[in-house]
Formats: structure tokens, sequence, C-alpha cells
């Protein structure tokens, strides 16, 4: 009969970190998260998806490569994750230069998530109350569909960035991107 499919539900299992990463991938496509023990399904991105991220990856980048001293960017499939029982994907995240001295390798403190109308709710509600849980200083919520960058800062001000306002990041002196930036026009 094999082995029974993974549930999402908490009332039928919580998963521990050790069984989440013995999971098959998802049929279709996608990866599986884990908060606080329940799985989520992320269907896989599409090419216009990949494209913002790809974007932002150059942007972030060549702020970095400015200011090597600053940290260090994460690309898609690294995780932000505890031990026990949590493992996000973000889409890109930074870690300061402060936070890897402290070796503190699960967590982030500038993390990015480009949503499309499969992921929004996902993305805005369990993934964004997560992150704030586990101490991100700083989430942008890229909304391909509004063509929006939200900044939301840990204990903060929650701004919203549209064409050419630049959104500037309040964990890393001077990274700023346009919506146009990212978005193309």
């Amino acid at each position: 009969m094999g082995e029974p499919a993974p549930t999402a539900s908490p009332l039928v299992h919580r998963y521990r970190l050790e069984e989440f990463h013995e999971l098959a991938p998802p049929p279709g496509g996608g990866h599986w998260e884990l908060i606080a023990g329940v799985l989520y399904m992320v269907p896989p991105p599409t090419l216009a998806h990949d494209t913002v991220v790809s974007r932002l990856n150059m942007i972030f980048a060549a702020y970095l490569l400015s200011h090597p001293e600053r940290g260090t960017l994460y690309v898609p499939r690294a995780a932000v994750w505890i031990p026990a029982d949590t493992w996000l994907e973000p889409d890109l995240f930074l870690v300061s230069a402060e936070r890897q001295r402290e070796d503190d390798s699960s967590a982030a403190d500038l993390v990015v998530e480009v949503s499309s109308t499969s992921t929004a709710v996902y993305d805005r509600t369990a993934k964004a109350d997560t992150y704030a849980a586990l101490g991100v200083g700083e989430l942008w919520l890229l909304d391909m569909e509004r063509r929006t960058i939200e900044r939301r800062v840990l204990g903060g001000p929650v701004s919203v960035h549209r064409d050419d306002e630049p959104c500037t990041s309040v964990v890393f002196p001077g990274l700023q991107a346009t919506p146009r930036q990212v978005f193309g026009d």
C-alpha cells in the first residue's frame, strides 16, 4: 500500500524537522514548508516570479559587493528555520554580519517574498507572522499583481511603494529598490 500521503492537518500529525526532511517533493512541483509542525505546500514559481526574484537578487548583490562587511545574501532554496519544527524558504534573504558572528545560521535580518495569486494569502499571513515570531527585522512583500513593494518592519511601520518610489531598507542602510526596477516597465 505504500507510505501514507503527507497531511497538513495538525489534528492528524505535527511534523518534526527530521520527518519533514524525509518527505518526497509534492506532486506537480513546488516544495513543502513547515511552521510549528504544520505542513504547507508552496506551488512552483512562474517565470514572471523568477524574473522578479532575479532582478532583486542583482540589486541586493550589487549592494553587498559595495558593502561586503554588512552581510550575506541567500537565494531560493536556502531556509530560515528553527531546529524542532519550522522550515521556510524565502525567495531571498539577507543575514547581517553581526548575526553571522553570533553563528545564528537559522535566522535572517531581511526577508523577501514575491507573492502571486496562489501564494498571497499564505505569504501575507502565516508566513509573515512566522518571520515576525522568529525575529526577522524586516520583510519585503512584492505583490506581482499590484506591482508594489510592501515593507514591514518588526515593531515598526508598514509602507507600500509603487512605481519609482524607493523602498529603502531599515536594517541595511543604503539598500533600496523601486517597484519599477524589480517588476520592469
